[in-house]
């Protein structure tokens, strides 16, 4: 499957309320944060200086990853979302992947991520891309047991 990037358009909100809820409500629940986010991303993700970003194949939207400002040169890699009938083509390490090199781009010193253990499949490409578990930070989401980084600033010293 080939695909590309393309950046949000108000018109896209659907896709990632819709594939992100589709695997909040299969493993978990829909957070109130949660559906704050998916239904008004203008104002929770992008008026702070977060992005959207979706994989495209052909002219079908397979899905979405968020940049999410936590503070000044740390942002939240979030809201990531492959359509079901597209998991296993590679949009998720795709989409991540885009995520980190977005990131590095800013010129970030830190992006984070909170996930849950459960899912694995996410879990291992997170590691497979650079990201290294830290001590959850409480108080995000209800169902995050595990958070973590990729420290940009570090990657540069080693």
């Amino acid at each position: 499957m080939e695909l590309r990037l393309i950046d949000y358009k108000p018109e896209y909100q659907p896709y990632f309320e819709k594939f992100n809820k589709a695997w909040l409500e299969e493993y978990f629940t829909v957070e109130p944060l949660d559906k704050w986010v998916l239904e008004h991303p203008d104002e929770a993700i992008l008026k702070d200086g977060g992005s959207i970003y979706f994989a495209v194949s052909e002219s079908i939207i397979v899905g979405t990853v968020a940049l999410r400002y936590i503070e000044d040169d740390v942002y939240e890699m979030t809201k990531m979302a492959v359509d079901k009938s597209y998991h296993g083509g590679g949009a998720g390490q795709f989409l991540c992947r885009a995520a980190i090199e977005k990131a590095h781009e800013m010129g970030l010193r830190k992006l984070i991520l909170y996930s849950n253990r459960v899912l694995e499949n996410a879990i291992h490409i997170y590691r497979k891309m650079g990201f290294t578990e830290i001590p959850v930070l409480p108080g995000t989401y209800k169902r995050s047991d595990i958070m973590m980084e990729i420290n940009f600033v570090q990657q540069e010293t080693i």
